[in-house]
């Protein structure tokens, strides 16, 4: 009997264990989330990089104002991102990260930019991006000056 017990407890721990295990919780701290997001975008794995979107997020890109209306949206915009990026700073306020990048070549993509920096303004409300604006760079602005 008492053996039976035993291994009924071990059960009921592993039971537990892998419940708790079960299922990678989403990040929910804005610079995981912004990491998460491009260790997404490097991988080409832009069904995980939309999902981390909350729905009616905000896209300006390029002076452009874009609004992903859910998963589908976001899911082509990550899609259509030409580069990867390596995080290389950030900086935080609130749930607001700027993020400065160096940009790479991901997979399946072509990327004009490699090497070159760029900064985005990300902000995390609940674990979901909210907004993705990404700034004007230093060299674009040299160039029209």
């Amino acid at each position: 009997m008492r053996r039976r017990f035993v291994f009924f407890l071990l059960l009921m721990g592993f039971t537990a264990s892998l419940a708790a295990c079960g299922g990678e919780s989403a990040p929910s701290d804005p610079v995981d989330v912004v990491q998460s997001w491009s260790q997404a975008v490097n991988a080409s794995d832009n069904e995980a990089a939309a999902k981390l979107f909350a729905p009616n997020a905000v896209v300006i890109q390029g002076g452009q104002r874009t609004l992903l209306a859910g998963e589908p949206e976001a899911l082509a915009f990550n899609s259509a991102l030409p580069c990867g990026a390596k995080l290389v700073d950030t900086s935080v306020s609130g749930d607001q990260v700027t993020a400065s990048f160096t940009l790479t070549r991901r997979p399946d993509h072509m990327c004009d930019g490699t090497g070159e920096s760029a900064t985005t303004v990300f902000t995390v409300t609940d674990g979901k991006i909210t907004l993705w604006h990404e700034l004007p760079s230093s060299s674009a602005d040299a160039q029209t000056a």
